[in-house]
């Protein structure tokens, strides 16, 4: 490897103060309770880091394919105004993230919507952060919209159906909510666009090669196989366009691991075991409002899998969690992947602005119709 290349993977890790936040927690946690060393690598969920590494390189494989650009051009000159053109990507974000999973949806929605960074003078920044909350809100429908149900589910005696119909109501109301909160965000001004934006080539055997790895990685997920699955696919990139491996955000898997080990060393701290104990004896509102809390300490999945230790899956518990999933950027996972992939430091403070206030809201309306 070329010392260009070297320092290129390197400096993300030397300016991620996100990542030296949680090494930092990490350490002392690890001091307060030393005996949780050798199990630190059992509080990873090493397929929810693959699924993520896979995901990342083959949409990063599609990028430096220029597919994204081809699209994004397409939508650019069908859609002509900020608001509709809005509308229109959060409204996507949504529909994916029902049966995608949100973090699926992000990778398919976020990269495209970079690129109308090139073809335009959009407010970029503010339409990542509007499709973030679109994937939280349209995730929680279905089992498998995202890791916290499907955990609600494995757990309930519902069917597929019958959980639908359980988030139902919430759902519909986060959605209303969000796309009125989208139309008045974002002015009906036409799109400025930037010049020859009619037509773009992309490199067809490299996206279909993508496509075909991302079904090869996705059957490997179902079956089992993960790690197998990513494999075929670092072969795959480093037999077809070896700059993909180089381009990709590593620091962000870094930051999942260690926040699997921070929400592991936290749960495990000896201190907050009788806390923990207190849980079964609480009631409806008392478990609504520690799910909604603990997920904007230890995010929303972290949240679940400790709450599900005491209390049952319920309709109480799912609207919590995925109500948990707004407000702070640390409450889903899926917060963190959209605001990393943005690549701009002021959009963290940005995302807040209309993720707290849909906090409140979500927890309001969750609780009226649970």
């Amino acid at each position: 490897m070329s010392s260009n290349a070297a320092a290129r993977l390197l400096q993300p890790f030397l300016k991620d103060r996100f990542l030296h936040i949680l090494l930092l927690a990490g350490v002392v946690m690890a001091a307060l309770n030393p005996q949780q060393l050798p199990a630190l690598s059992g509080f990873i969920d090493w397929r929810t880091i693959i699924t993520l590494l896979g995901l990342m390189l083959l949409t990063k494989g599609v990028e430096v394919s220029g597919y994204f650009d081809f699209v994004g051009r397409k939508i650019i000159n069908t859609l002509h105004s900020e608001r509709w053109l809005a509308m229109f990507l959060v409204f996507s974000a949504a529909l994916l993230s029902s049966f995608l999973t949100n973090d699926v949806a992000l990778f398919i929605v976020i990269p495209l919507t970079i690129t109308l960074k090139k073809l335009s003078s959009l407010p970029i920044s503010r339409l990542i952060i509007f499709q973030a909350l679109a994937v939280n809100a349209g995730s929680l429908l279905t089992p498998i919209g995202n890791p916290q149900n499907i955990l609600l589910w494995s757990k309930s005696s519902l069917s597929f159906l019958d959980f639908i119909i359980q988030m139902a109501p919430f759902g519909a109301a986060m959605m209303v909510s969000l796309l009125a909160l989208t139309w008045f965000s974002f002015p009906a001004r036409d799109i400025v666009k930037a010049p020859h934006t009619e037509g773009y080539p992309y490199q067809r055997p490299l996206l279909l090669s993508c496509v075909a790895l991302y079904a090869i990685f996705l059957l490997c997920l179902d079956v089992g196989l993960s790690l197998y699955g990513l494999l075929a696919v670092f072969a795959g990139f480093l037999l077809l366009a070896r700059r993909v491996l180089l381009q990709i955000d590593w620091s962000l898997i870094f930051v999942f691991i260690a926040m699997f080990i921070d929400v592991g060393l936290f749960t495990q701290l000896q201190a907050i075991q009788p806390w923990f104990a207190d849980i079964a004896r609480l009631g409806d509102g008392g478990v609504y409002a520690l799910g909604i809390g603990l997920s904007q300490i230890i995010s929303n999945v972290p949240a679940t899998i400790l709450l599900l230790n005491y209390v049952p899956s319920s309709q109480l518990v799912a609207y919590a969690v995925n109500a948990g999933g707004f407000g702070l950027a640390i409450g889903s996972l899926a917060n963190l992947i959209a605001l990393r992939m943005a690549g701009e430091r002021k959009i963290w403070l940005k995302f807040h602005y209309y993720s707290l206030p849909l906090l409140v809201w979500g927890a309001l309306l969750g609780w009226l119709l649970a």
